[in-house]
């Protein structure tokens, strides 16, 4: 029997100049009609679903990875910008709430990672990995050197960064009313150089993702300028200057690279699957929606904080909602996302070969 050819991918038989054309259009476009809709993260999330489009489609262009990985280590810059000494000593009040948080999170998505590894015709660890609440690059890079397959793992963690990414934009843009106040203008695209900070973000973002590769960091670029850049804030009273034109064109970098990792022979490979990594996305969400209400009510935090700590994306595309917002506490956010990537980091290998042995058993 004869397998059907995919659709002719049309979009990669353009020369490269009109690939990115279409691609910037289309961002552009997506940009607009998110942030007419009065969701935030505009400049992140119209990029990536334009990404999406032309990489289904048969896009050839990627975006460089220095460019990618300038993009995370600004990306990491901003969040150092808003880490301080008061989180550190929240979250040491409240260290046993917090770590359960986190601890129950990380067993809900193991759990749900060893059902697709085992219901599923997804190969050894793959489920457990694609499962993994954390930094999707990351995760992809830790699956690919303990066996799995790394671009089912690229599926499913991508897929569930779209849909959290989705979801907590949605709920951020729901959730702060801001029709009946007259919110700051938007910050211009162009403002005055500020020479010393502006040197010390350019500075720190290079210095702390160097730095971050010779440590074999995973996502060295984004955790090594963030820790170097959290480092120097709160050490040194150190400021950063992140002017618009910089911050939109690392979202850009981030969003086409995630987006245009959905190529049709991606999805074809992950066909058999959806259904199950779609339902396990979704529980996942809800499940740390209830973790975040109960966080609302034993920490009193705001509920949209609550929810973005919890939401099981990736960090710097949870980290440019909260920044996008402008009504959440950014640092409790990254502190929780950070512990919880770090937990998987440590018990994730052990945890991955445990299920390997049990799948095949």
């Amino acid at each position: 029997m004869k397998h059907t050819a995919p659709p002719p991918e049309r979009l990669g038989q353009l020369p490269r100049i009109a690939q990115w054309a279409f691609l910037l259009a289309l961002s552009a476009l997506f940009a607009f009609l998110i942030d007419w809709a009065g969701l935030p993260a505009a400049l992140l999330l119209g990029p990536m679903l334009a990404a999406i489009v032309s990489g289904v489609n048969g896009a050839t262009v990627r975006p460089k990875r220095p460019l990618f990985w300038a993009g995370q280590a600004v990306v990491g810059v901003l969040i150092a910008s808003s880490i301080e000494w008061r989180i550190v000593q929240f979250i040491l009040e409240d260290w046993p709430l917090i770590g359960g948080a986190v601890v129950a999170t990380l067993l809900a998505s193991s759990i749900l990672g060893y059902g697709i590894s085992r219901w599923t015709a997804l190969p050894g660890t793959t489920g457990v990995w694609g499962s993994a609440p954390g930094a999707a690059s990351a995760m992809v890079l830790m699956a690919d050197a303990f066996g799995a397959d790394a671009r089912l793992v690229a599926f499913m963690q991508y897929l569930r960064v779209i849909m959290v990414s989705g979801a907590a934009a949605l709920v951020a843009g729901l959730w702060v009313d801001t029709s009946t106040v007259a919110g700051p203008p938007p910050a211009p695209w162009f403002p005055p150089i500020e020479p010393q900070a502006f040197a010390a973000t350019l500075g720190v973002a290079l210095a702390g993702g160097l730095l971050g590769r010779a440590l074999c960091l995973p996502t060295p670029f984004f955790l090594g300028s963030m820790i170097v850049g959290i480092a120097l804030h709160l050490g040194l009273d150190l400021s950063f200057q992140l002017p618009r034109w910089l911050l939109g064109l690392s979202y850009a970098m981030i969003g086409w690279t995630i987006g245009l990792n959905f190529t049709r022979p991606v999805l074809f490979h992950a066909a058999r699957a959806l259904p199950q990594v779609v339902g396990s996305i979704l529980a996942l969400m809800i499940f740390c929606g209830g973790i975040a209400f109960l966080l609302t009510k034993l920490l009193g935090l705001d509920p949209l904080t609550a929810y973005l700590a919890t939401s099981p994306g990736g960090m710097d595309s949870v980290a440019i909602i909260a920044a996008a917002s402008g009504k959440v506490d950014l640092s409790f956010v990254m502190a929780l996302q950070m512990a919880r990537f770090l937990l998987v980091l440590l018990v994730g290998p052990p945890l991955a070969r445990l299920v390997s042995r049990t799948v095949k058993e």
